[in-house]
């Protein structure tokens, strides 16, 4: 009896590859699984599932965990204002746990032997696919043939094109995978640190001129409306935000950070609605958050975004740490407004009712009403006591 394989298929040269071999050369019930987080097209995964049964695969599904990946992941990060670096939005790295979960949840449902996937040695996917598996499919053999085999594109073209698949797999000048939370680019001028992408090299351009305002709602730190216009589902709020941002060509940027496996990486990316959602909440939640809850929630999301990116999802403080973030955001409500500009944006202002700027018992700058010009004085004076007590014993330390 023919051993099960899941291959988690995204319809790239790799994958595709890992199909075909397994199912052409070594015999395998293959089950080309396609597990999406947003950043597939209707007409992307028809394709893929056309390309999977000519590849050889008995089986082909989609697994839509786009809104999984919301509620336990996109969530917390709009909640910390999570960017890597204070730059990158962990844009694909955090949807391959949830991809990797939904795969393995299939290969046990099907009762599989293994699981495939196609990275390769040199990244971090490699560990946040087979750490994942291990954990959630133990005993369940790990293939991947693209690591182990060392493959070059070559190797893996020439093998589909002897095997009747005709596929265009021409080498790119970039690679690129986009994801409902931003798109990366690799390759071309980003192998050089001396130098940025060119124009051509992104996929959404400028096509908006005249700048406009954007208003975001947020309740309890979620998405409720954009420009007006109510939104229950949180991925459409996020695609509107999208496409209202990508017109401007907002979001790019590139980030040079840690990899999991201790080399430096560099990688371009544009993610508008990121970007834009968490100047929006960081703006809002400075108004609506008191000093303490601002600086504890910034360690804790810190943490959160690090741990998500260095494939420690499944770790039992995860949650522990999003009951925190959550927990902060009861009072997040109302609307950050910013102003929307080719290639840039700046914050407006905030409109809500729990603005704390609103306190009767001052305005900065202007009039105090909660205590009188002798309470102020004798309170700087208390506030300087540990300094007067210590430039008093050594004043040859005066700066």
């Amino acid at each position: 009896m023919a051993k099960k394989v899941v291959v988690a298929y995204s319809g790239g040269l790799d994958t595709s590859y890992t199909v075909m071999y397994l199912a052409k050369e070594k015999g395998y019930e293959v089950y080309a699984a396609c597990a999406n987080t947003g950043g597939f097209s209707p007409e992307q995964l028809k394709k893929n599932e056309e390309n999977a049964y000519k590849l050889g695969a008995k089986g082909y599904v989609t697994l839509d965990v786009t809104q999984e990946y919301y509620e336990k992941s996109l969530k917390y990060m709009i909640f910390g204002n999570v960017l890597r670096n204070n730059c990158y939005p962990i844009s694909v790295s955090s949807e391959r746990i949830f991809q990797a979960i939904a795969i393995a949840r299939y290969a046990k449902q099907v009762g599989a032997d293994a699981i495939a996937h196609g990275s390769t040695g040199a990244g971090n996917d490699q560990i946040r696919f087979d750490m994942t598996f291990l954990v959630m499919a133990p005993g369940v053999e790990i293939i991947t043939l693209t690591r182990d085999k060392a493959l070059s594109r070559k190797e893996e073209v020439d093998f589909l094109n002897a095997h009747g698949f005709k596929a265009d797999f021409a080498k790119l000048k970039y690679s690129y995978n986009v994801g409902i939370w931003g798109t990366s680019i690799c390759g071309g001028e980003i192998l050089d640190p001396t130098q940025g992408l060119p124009e051509e090299a992104y996929l959404k351009h400028v096509t908006r001129q005249e700048p406009s305002l954007l208003k975001i709602e947020f309740r309890k730190g979620e998405i409720a409306a954009v420009n007006g216009e109510k939104f229950d589902d949180k991925i459409k709020a996020i695609q509107k935000i999208e496409e209202i941002g990508a017109a401007y060509a907002i979001g790019r940027d590139c980030n040079v950070g840690d990899t999991i496996i201790g080399i430096k990486g560099r990688v371009a990316f544009e993610a508008a609605a990121p970007k834009l959602i968490i100047e929006a909440h960081r703006l809002l939640e400075k108004s609506t958050l008191s000093k303490w809850q601002q600086y504890w929630k910034d360690q804790i999301a810190n943490w959160y975004g690090a741990f998500l990116h260095e494939s420690q999802y499944l770790e039992p403080v995860m949650p522990d740490m999003e009951a925190m973030l959550t927990s902060s955001q009861r009072n997040v409500n109302g609307t950050a407004i910013l102003e929307l500009r080719p290639y840039g944006f700046q914050t407006v202002g905030v409109d809500s009712d729990d603005d704390l700027t609103k306190s009767k018992l001052g305005e900065y700058g202007e009039m105090q009403h909660g205590w009188t010009s002798e309470e102020a004085k004798g309170f700087i004076k208390v506030l300087s006591t540990p300094l007067r007590v210590y430039y008093g014993i050594h004043p040859d330390e005066e700066r």
